[in-house]
């Protein structure tokens, strides 16, 4: 696979659309986390450093193809102003004359952020007169959107056939940097840490990394799921009934791999999420009738640590109990800082568990913290993302 990297084009004078991924928390109008655009800014910074005439396009939220104040781009603009301190034109749309004429009056390191993507149903269409409209406002296309990846969007894959150059910012080099080191060439052991609601979500992802893994630690709620399908008592834990069967068979394949799968040998219980109270630890495996997982309990976190220790790289998706409360937050974080302490490549998969490592301050202390939830899942599960592909 090769992709240019943005450092291979010369930028001087043209114009450059940058697709970054701006969906961020608002709250009251404002911006509530800024985690997205600080990513995106070792690339914009390096186009305005080039000379480049600098287009930033993004899409935030669902307003489902209609334009609404609610999901104007206005306030990640004055984000963005603030932590580069200099002035962002503002559009009020991503296509059409106004936009044109905005394009074509900017100066070399000017910066023209586009109104939401989304605005327009074209764009999740990925229908072609838009992504010729998109690409008509530029020479050069420069993906830094991992996040959105994922899907074969007009100004994620599109429109990039109609337009001269292409290339990778740092944050997509970094993505696929890190994410493809884990499935093609890690470094050994290969500890995956897989935790989260549903099995049924990561059944790709856990084959996948099963055959490139040397060890599987799985907690979280779907470690239930996998319990019960073992036959083992959990209680009212969160279990995906309708899927024993397709759990059951996942296990019996899991025993061909030559990963050492590892499920939770007690737990963190309570008869429910709010009674602090009445919150016990379990003896073993089995979870008492009445009694609902919460945590992985001590001994797993122990005997979880002590493989991390021995790792050389270690991959994590999913928390692995209801971190969001305190009461059932300390096997997830001792699983994070077990990673730090490794002195391993460490990799957060993005979703929850890139929430619990910022939430706690301590994403700086990993060697890379996936900004895409489920670009990164779609990728670790071997599959082709239509953004990326697009950059060949």
């Amino acid at each position: 696979m090769s992709i240019l990297s943005i450092d291979q084009l010369q930028l001087a004078g043209k114009k450059v659309f940058i697709r970054v991924d701006f969906n961020t928390p608002m709250k009251d109008g404002k911006v509530s986390d800024d985690t997205r655009i600080r990513a995106a800014l070792p690339t914009i910074k390096s186009a305005v450093e080039k000379k480049a005439k600098v287009i930033l396009a993004s899409h935030l939220g669902r307003p489902d193809g209609k334009a609404n104040k609610k999901y104007s781009l206005e306030p990640v603009g004055a984000r963005l102003a603030e932590l580069l301190g200099c002035d962002i034109k503002m559009a009020d749309d991503c296509v059409g004359d106004g936009v044109r004429l905005l394009v074509s009056s900017l100066k070399e390191k000017e910066i023209l952020l586009l109104e939401n993507l989304r605005f327009h149903p074209e764009e999740e269409e990925n229908e072609d007169n838009f992504c010729k409209a998109l690409a008509a406002l530029c020479n050069v296309y420069i993906s830094d959107a991992f996040g959105t990846a994922h899907r074969a969007h007009a100004s994620t894959a599109g429109m990039v056939k109609y337009v001269q150059e292409k290339a990778a910012g740092y944050l997509m080099q970094k993505e696929l940097k890190f994410l493809g080191g884990v499935l093609k060439n890690p470094e050994r052991p290969l500890v995956t840490i897989l935790g989260g609601a549903k099995v049924s979500d990561k059944i790709a992802v856990v084959e996948n990394l099963a055959r490139k893994s040397d060890t599987l630690l799985i907690g979280g709620a779907m470690a239930y799921t996998l319990l019960r399908a073992k036959g083992v008592a959990v209680g009212t834990s969160k279990v995906e009934s309708e899927k024993l069967q397709m759990a059951q068979n996942l296990l019996e394949r899991l025993k061909s791999t030559d990963a050492k799968v590892i499920l939770p040998i007690d737990h963190i219980v309570a008869p429910n999420p709010d009674a602090i109270s009445e919150v016990m630890t379990t003896s073993g495996e089995t979870i008492p009738d009445g009694m609902m997982g919460l945590d992985i309990g001590p001994r797993t976190q122990t005997s979880f640590c002590d493989v991390i220790k021995k790792a050389k790289m270690v991959f994590w998706n999913g928390p692995l109990g209801m971190f969001e409360k305190p009461a059932f937050s300390a096997g997830t974080y001792k699983i994070a800082n077990a990673m730090i302490a490794s002195g391993a490549v460490t990799v957060v998969g993005g979703g929850d568990s890139a929430a619990a490592v910022e939430k706690a301050g301590i994403a700086s202390k990993f060697s890379h913290v996936s900004t895409g939830g489920g670009a990164s899942l779609e990728f670790m599960e071997g599959r082709e993302l239509p953004g990326v592909k697009a950059l060949e």
